[in-house]
């Protein structure tokens, strides 16, 4: 793989299989993926494909069998774990398909911990989670705890919370596959328009074939082989 001097994330290699002996399965085969800063890339491909365990491997919260993961220009496998953990915590924002917000406390309070638990104060943390919010259109949903928001709301809360430590990588794994359409043409479009203007990558995988479509370019992951060759 050439090096990419505005690469925030690059897999070379990756190897990725559970169990052992009759249970041995092989997920990912040899995979290679290279990311910029503000590009969005998607991925798709059949259920049971590797799609998320992919994600948790570019991720690191999933250690490959071999093969090198680097965020920016470190190797995240040959540091220790605590370096390993602040990089993850720091570099890199998740989304999942399903909003994992807590259930007692408001999405302002939600948004703000990761940045709490980062050692940041209480008050640094909850005023940037009310400019994140503001941001993706929930400046007045803040002080309502989940229970009290839409679907769509409470995944454009997951955005919000995904970029409070400013990522370069945001990683999301089928972010609009619980959400109806309008509220996923929401999503997707919010998600488009951070990466162009605060110039964070995005990873998607999704079953979406319009939202895969949209991306900068979308890659194919089918018997564990990454495939490039989709425009």
């Amino acid at each position: 793989m050439s090096e990419n001097t505005n690469s925030v994330l690059s897999a070379v290699d990756i190897w990725k299989s559970y169990g052992n002996g009759a249970t041995y399965l092989s997920i990912i085969k040899g995979a290679c993926i290279e990311i910029s800063a503000g590009e969005v890339v998607s991925i798709v491909g059949p259920s049971g494909s590797g799609k998320s365990t992919f994600l948790h491997v570019c991720g690191v919260l999933d250690p490959p069998d071999r093969g090198i993961i680097s965020v920016g220009s470190r190797d995240v496998w040959s540091v220790s774990e605590s370096r390993r953990a602040r990089i993850r915590n720091s570099e890199l924002g998740f989304i999942f398909q399903f909003h994992h917000l807590l259930d007692e406390f408001t999405l302002q309070e939600n948004v703000a911990m990761p940045s709490m638990l980062a050692g940041n104060s209480r008050k640094d943390a909850l005023d940037s989670a009310s400019e994140l919010l503001e941001e993706v259109g929930l400046s007045d949903r803040g002080q309502h705890f989940p229970s009290e928001t839409s679907g769509g709301e409470r995944q454009r809360a997951a955005v919000a919370r995904a970029l409070i430590l400013s990522p370069s990588v945001v990683l999301a794994d089928e972010p609009t596959g619980n959400l109806d359409a309008a509220s996923s043409r929401i999503v997707e479009d919010l998600m488009f328009e951070l990466a162009s203007r605060r110039n964070q990558a995005f990873i998607i995988a999704t079953h979406s074939i319009e939202l895969a479509g949209r991306a900068h370019r979308c890659l194919t992951l089918d018997d564990g082989v990454l495939r490039h060759d989709m425009t």
